[in-house]
């Protein structure tokens, strides 16, 4: 199994994922998540995008002053991401490198106040190992804002739908050509996998806990606005964020934590109300 590179898939991707309410869904959330947890900067961030896709997180944070860096495995997606600056008149504030977040190259881009990884992990043929990557590009108290493909709202969603013989047999991975990602991921064992790397939850949340288990005619009859707040009011409580399509988790390194006198229990630090 290799890493997925979406350069075949670059226009699916966009018309499938962001021309989508559920695309729309999803960026709204986790960018209300992240004002939620970071609140405002007192000072311009260094941010990396680590496989930036079409770059629209990190353009978000580029209008707001930042300074960001994007990378992806993709050539036809950093393109796309960098057209959309330039559209913008942001590409100044912005650079561009086609690596993978693995490649030792990426060490040399320096280190960042927060790191964004979303959903990339799903799409790696060894998910584990990239989480040292990361961990090794936070500053000094910098925070990586890691989100995934959650496996338990797969066989949650087959089950709705009855397919009970996909669920027994607990492969969930997705067909080649298709968007759905080669490795579903556990978030119980992406925690243990965050320990091993020296990472320690702040924040964690649900994206989407309720929209994809809404039948279509549902979805179609309540306004986007309903459904954001809906999904705001319960992202991260218990037990819904563990039903999200995704799960979004804010990290710091432990050893800062633990300098700064604080447990480093992740109950202690995360939002689950």
């Amino acid at each position: 199994m290799q890493d997925r590179n979406f350069d075949d898939l670059c226009e699916r991707f966009r018309n499938r994922i962001y021309r989508d309410p559920k695309g729309e869904i999803r960026l709204r959330l986790l960018q209300h998540h992240l004002r939620e947890t970071l609140g405002e900067a007192q000072r311009p961030w260094r941010i990396l995008d680590a496989g930036c896709g079409l770059g629209q997180m990190a353009l978000w944070l580029a209008r707001q002053g930042h300074e960001v860096v994007l990378c992806d495995l993709s050539s036809r997606m950093l393109a796309q991401a960098r057209a959309g600056f330039e559209a913008e008149g942001l590409a100044a504030r912005a650079g561009f490198y086609h690596l993978a977040l693995q490649d030792p190259a990426m060490q040399q881009l320096g280190r960042f106040d927060l790191v964004l990884c979303h959903a990339v992990l799903e799409w790696l043929a060894q998910p584990r190992a990239a989480l040292p990557h990361l961990a090794a590009l936070l500053a000094p108290g910098g925070r990586l804002s890691l989100m995934f493909y959650n496996r338990h709202a797969i066989v949650w969603r087959n089950v709705l739908l009855g397919n009970f013989r996909k669920v027994m047999s607990g492969r969930f991975a997705g067909v080649p050509g298709g968007l759905t990602p080669i490795n579903p991921l556990d978030p119980q064992a992406v925690e243990a996998w965050l320990a091993e790397a020296g990472l320690v939850l702040k924040a964690r949340a649900g994206i989407r806990v309720f929209y994809d288990y809404l039948g279509q005619d549902l979805q179609a009859r309540r306004s986007l606005d309903d459904v954001l707040e809906l999904e705001r009011q319960h992202y991260t409580r218990e037990p819904y964020w563990r039903l999200g399509r995704y799960v979004h988790y804010l990290c710091g390194l432990a050893r800062e934590t633990v300098e700064n006198g604080e447990t480093g229990h992740v109950g202690a630090d995360t939002r689950t109300q």
